[in-house]
């Protein structure tokens, strides 16, 4: 992404493309308030920030549409510069002509993300907050959406930031010493050191941990349901769904192709991939298929194994669990096995079952809430220091970084290396941790994270 003039101003339309009841175009800029005066039919040269006014726009002589106007100025904005937005009608045709208007009065169309870009350039928030500007508008769930605030409210980057200080209070202590290495004199007490190093490192692998339920939460939980045909894959799928979603048959090998869709469970957004059944067969296009439920065995979070009762003995059942878990679970999933059509056979069966999995009837409904809080146990809550989750991917790997960075701190502390390689040791783990905030940053670092967006944000 290239950095276009920070001194432009520059406009765009901030809601989704297409016709609505109202749309919102967005400018900020040193001269969006006398681009959008040039244009409204009231003078705006007085108005006070935080104030809405009602008029119209036109061009020359020809009105365009009655829009409300919204002054906000800096550095009393998202922007922290002025910034102005026209809530007009949501027709398609009025949204151009009043941005083709701004442009041609001195504004530009502003790029990805290049709002919340201004505001991190201007101090409104840090790299790590405007990320989750993006995380928010994303949000599908009650969690997500709670994650995302809790971030960009600054719950993460305070966290980041008193790492950080704490270590640099130590580094310059480091230098310090180097400056009177002649008198033999120490300012940073290793003890001190040594437990503010294991301080970090604990509150760096608690950030770690978090990430498995944070990303979770962020990008919802991959669920595959997988098993032979006639298990009642399709059938359980319909039954979470509560709709007819897909085809329900006696005929073995109706599924022959990934369905899927999302429910979200206790604020936790789950996408159950209803798989093809895996079994051995001829059939070319029910191949296809099969491997495609293998396919999406890798990429589950958690697989979801189902067990036909009415077609199998107890020990077959059980067989077929300890096959599947040897053959298919290979990249760490949560396999959660479930026995199904327990209203088909005796009910001594399933007790007999319990200890090996869940035993249910997704035709009859039952043990669909047992199914539920196991998955949502498989999930976890795992909250790292102060309650903070990480949810982005990018931190979860700084972090990482953070963690062998650390590690080279203590042994360098054991080894009683001198005090310039102490102190690089301790400003590397620094500047991991500033690259999270951005209080380190590069254009092509930032390029990467507005590029994804999008425009009007």
């Amino acid at each position: 992404m290239k950095f276009e003039n920070p001194d432009d101003t520059i406009c765009a339309l901030s809601t989704p493309q297409g016709v609505g009841a109202i749309s919102l175009i967005r400018l900020s800029g040193k001269d969006c308030l006398s681009i959008v005066n040039s244009v409204f039919s009231k003078s705006l040269e007085t108005a006070g920030t935080h104030t809405a006014h009602f008029g119209t726009i036109k061009n020359d002589k020809q009105i365009l549409d009655e829009v409300l106007v919204t002054i906000f100025k800096n550095p009393q904005s998202f922007t922290g510069e002025d910034l102005v937005e026209i809530g007009c009608h949501g027709s398609v045709y009025i949204q151009a002509q009043i941005l083709k208007l701004l442009i041609s009065k001195g504004a530009r169309l502003a790029g990805p993300g290049e709002f919340s870009m201004r505001a991190f350039f201007n101090g409104k928030m840090d790299l790590s907050q405007t990320e989750a500007v993006a995380d928010l508008i994303a949000s599908g769930s009650e969690k997500a959406h709670k994650l995302a605030v809790h971030q960009m409210r600054g719950g993460f980057s305070k966290e980041i930031s008193e790492l950080r200080q704490e270590l640099m209070n130590f580094a310059s202590l480091i230098e310090l010493e180097l400056d009177f290495s002649e008198e033999d004199v120490e300012f940073a007490d290793r003890t001190q050191l040594e437990n503010l190093i294991n301080l970090v490192d604990n509150k760096i692998n608690s950030l770690l941990d978090s990430f498995s339920y944070g990303n979770a939460i962020k990008n919802g939980v991959p669920v595959a349901i997988v098993g032979p045909p006639n298990a009642g894959k399709s059938t359980l799928l319909n039954a979470l769904l509560n709709e007819d979603k897909a085809i329900v048959s006696d005929i073995a090998g109706t599924t022959r192709d990934v369905i899927e869709d999302v429910v979200v469970l206790d604020g936790i957004e789950f996408r159950f991939i209803d798989t093809a059944g895996i079994r051995d067969t001829t059939d070319v296009i029910e191949n296809l298929g099969i491997k495609r439920s293998y396919d999406q065995i890798k990429l589950a979070r958690i697989v979801l194994l189902m067990v036909d009762l009415a077609g199998s003995s107890v020990l077959d059942a059980i067989e077929q669990v300890k096959s599947f878990r040897e053959d298919a679970i290979s990249g760490g999933q949560s396999l959660v096995c479930v026995f199904n059509k327990i209203d088909e056979v005796d009910e001594n069966i399933g007790e007999s079952l319990k200890s090996e999995g869940l035993v249910i009837s997704a035709k009859s409904k039952l043990g669909l809430t047992e199914l539920r809080e196991k998955l949502l146990q498989e999930v976890g809550e795992e909250e790292g220091e102060g309650g903070v989750v990480v949810t982005n991917i990018r931190h979860y790997e700084i972090l990482q970084k953070c963690q062998v960075s650390v590690e080279k701190v203590k042994l360098g502390l054991e080894a009683q290396i001198t005090g310039d390689l102490l102190a690089m040791d301790i400003r590397e783990t620094m500047n991991l941790l500033g690259e999270i905030t951005g209080e380190i940053s590069s254009d092509d670092l930032l390029g990467n994270i507005f590029a994804n967006f999008c425009i009007g944000k």
